[in-house]
């Protein structure tokens, strides 16, 4: 008797311990998510969540692989480092948002003629999704776009897309729309089934085509610039100060990668920060889109390492153009590119 309530209380505990170690959905929401998705979900950046007919047109399966591959070149980045109990625990948070079960699809590829779908593509799906299924321009509920349309039309030539949606969820999408979004049901638009299905094995055929633009870029563009410095580091701030007023910034200020995030005296003097700026190109990028500013005033990191070597580096703003879906910048972005490489093989030389 005693035995059998020892093992009792053992296994309780064993229970309890694992309950008290398993991954918190809403914490990991609120760190990972919140900033682009909304608190409760309700979208901003990134899409809505919480809405109704979007939790009643996905499956969790989608939601794990969205969240793991994310969507290359566009704004959703991949969570590939959280573990897979992590990912559960999101996804189950997300759904506690519904009224409704997860809904279930097929696993088997949908037969339609792709070519067909294709001039269907054209007729019905190109102006919201793009010519060539790259998606909507700009981000969720943001300056890019009119604020009453709650969600962007999603890339559909993207991989992370085409990994994480089967072919059964893209057919239920067409054939019921999303309620509380531009996308509309197909069947109520007059077509039919078999047409339905010519759209879905168009947009599968993306598998085979080269990859849109933005997600290509990624395959070709460093999301950082790094260059090594043969100074010491106090010579390399100083070169990289010279060089910024050489190409036409103005100098800002340095401070430490830590500043503000722990004592003054507890900041680590070998990670700074240079921050510089040019009064033209700033006006023209919030211009073309408000949302630059989250990455202003420029900077250039400066880094010395254990062994003494010094590394500078920098987000690659040609990259960052790229993640706002905002054609418009591509351009100033480019030129911001070259400016900073400039930069940076000067303050090397």
């Amino acid at each position: 008797m005693l035995f059998r309530l020892f093992a009792l209380v053992l296994l309780a505990g064993v229970g309890w311990s694992q309950a008290m170690a398993a991954p918190n959905g809403a914490k990991l929401y609120a760190r990972n998510c919140a900033s682009c998705h909304g608190a409760s979900g309700n979208g901003g950046i990134g899409v809505p969540l919480a809405l109704p007919s979007f939790q009643a047109g996905i499956s969790d399966d989608y939601l794990r692989k969205t969240i793991q591959l994310g969507r290359p070149g566009r704004v959703m980045p991949s969570f590939s480092s959280l573990s897979k109990d992590e990912i559960e625990a999101l996804v189950r948070h997300v759904r506690s948002w519904s009224k409704v079960p997860a809904p279930v699809f097929s696993a088997t590829r949908v037969k339609g003629d792709p070519k067909h779908g294709g001039k269907l593509f054209a007729q019905h799906c190109a102006a919201c999704h793009g010519v060539n299924g790259e998606g909507a321009q700009g981000t969720g509920v943001t300056f890019s776009r009119p604020r009453d349309l709650p969600i962007m039309a999603p890339a559909l030539h993207n991989p992370g897309f085409l990994a994480a949606a089967s072919d059964g969820m893209i057919k239920a999408t067409l054939m019921k729309g999303r309620e509380g979004t531009p996308m509309v049901s197909f069947l109520k638009q007059g077509l039919k089934e078999k047409e339905i299905n010519d759209i879905v094995s168009y947009v599968r055929s993306f598998e085979t085509q080269p990859l849109a633009k933005s997600a290509r870029l990624l395959e070709t563009e460093s999301p950082v610039i790094v260059r090594e410095s043969p100074y010491n580091l106090q010579t390399t701030v100083e070169r990289v100060k010279t060089a910024v007023t050489t190409h036409n910034f103005f100098y800002g200020r340095v401070q430490t990668l830590e500043y503000g995030m722990t004592e003054p005296a507890k900041e680590n003097p070998k990670q700074v920060i240079v921050y510089f700026c040019n009064i033209s190109l700033l006006n023209q990028a919030l211009a073309v889109d408000p949302r630059v500013g989250m990455f202003l005033p420029c900077r250039i990191t400066i880094l010395e390492k254990p062994d003494g070597k010094v590394d500078i580096m920098s987000v690659n703003p040609k990259v960052l153009s790229r993640l706002f879906n905002n054609s418009e910048l591509n351009q100033l972005c480019e030129d911001m590119k070259q400016s900073y490489t400039a930069i940076m093989e000067e303050a090397t030389l």
